[in-house]
């Protein structure tokens, strides 16, 4: 059985580090890499969907094409984190993580950028973009 345990920021520098095993989600990965947000589209019924899959969750059609996000949403639900839990994100407390929901209608769960004292729920946000490694951007909000 393999050991499970934490990856620190300093583990995910490098060529080496793979972002995903699922090639379903290379494209939202690549476009990350690019600063844009896209998200898998259904060919046959047009809804968007979040995770990535080979497959629409709404009308089981294979047919998934990539739109770029809007890049807005708001903020559906969220928690701050003011004790420092893991290492790696101990010099950010206290921060905000929750789930935004897209205009397209999807929802995330990411970092949410901004006054602590500012972040509720309906606050609209627009996504960013962080480089943890050179192999791995990951989209975060800012409150608008």
């Amino acid at each position: 059985m393999a050991e499970l345990r934490t990856l620190y920021k300093s583990e995910l520098s490098g060529s080496g580090y793979t972002l995903t095993r699922s090639p379903e989600a290379a494209p939202f990965w690549e476009g990350c890499r690019n600063h844009k947000l896209v998200l898998p589209k259904c060919g046959a019924c047009g809804r968007v969907h979040f995770y990535p899959r080979s497959f629409c969750p709404y009308c089981d059609a294979r047919e998934i094409e990539w739109i770029e996000a809007t890049g807005k949403g708001e903020i559906y639900s969220y928690a701050i984190v003011r004790q420092p839990i893991e290492a790696a994100f101990a010099k950010l407390v206290p921060y905000c993580i929750g789930i935004v929901e897209l205009d397209e209608g999807v929802r995330l769960s990411t970092r949410i950028l901004g006054e602590i004292d500012e972040i509720a729920c309906g606050k609209r946000v627009t996504v960013t973009f962080e480089e943890r490694s050179p192999n791995l951007i990951t989209p975060l909000f800012s409150l608008d």
